[in-house]
């Protein structure tokens, strides 16, 4: 039986495919590894860097792992490639799947292959939006700012709540179809 020691927040996005379906392959698989604690409403969202490619889905997940972090990026750049993301794709760029660590308990990671907290979590409204549901009052552990905070100095703009939380019961409502379609 696997501990849960470590308390992590995922970002969960997609852009390519049947965006829905794919975050929900990704939660139902990430449970093998994973204790899924929460989870935010989902979001419609604009894309980040490269402007030309279809609008992303995104939440957030609040789950505890016994993984270490290096060990959980393996397995979810894994998880991607079984959902269809190829590796060495372009920066940014459109994709079946997207998933990643924001932030591992209070923990620094500065390793080659993976940053803790997410370089660019601070920035970003389509992370910063789904992770305030969940934990407003959390403290960025370097910046020493809340996820409130830090959501009110980069605004909302981009960001379109289109399914209130439980969307990944697969319950599809009126607004993930519309989304869909």
């Amino acid at each position: 039986m696997p501990q849960f020691a470590a308390t992590v927040y995922l970002g969960l996005g997609a852009n390519l495919g049947d965006r829905l379906a794919n975050l929900r392959l990704a939660l139902a698989h990430l449970q093998t590894l994973a204790r899924l604690e929460d989870i935010s409403s989902l979001y419609e969202t604009e894309p980040q860097g490269v402007s030309d490619q279809p609008l992303f889905l995104n939440a957030v997940c609040r789950v505890t792992t016994g993984l270490e972090p290096q060990a959980l990026l393996r397995f979810l750049k894994n998880l991607e490639q079984e959902i269809g993301r190829q590796p060495g794709g372009q920066k940014w760029g459109p994709r079946p799947i997207d998933l990643d660590i924001l932030l591992y308990d209070d923990r620094v990671v500065d390793a080659p292959e993976l940053t803790v907290p997410h370089p660019r979590l601070a920035e970003r409204a389509f992370v910063l939006v789904p992770l305030c549901e969940l934990a407003p009052e959390l403290c960025h552990p370097l910046l020493g700012k809340t996820m409130k905070e830090l959501l009110a100095s980069v605004g909302e703009k981009g960001v379109r709540k289109i399914a209130p939380r439980a969307w990944e019961k697969g319950e599809r409502s009126e607004g993930i179809a519309d989304a869909e379609a």
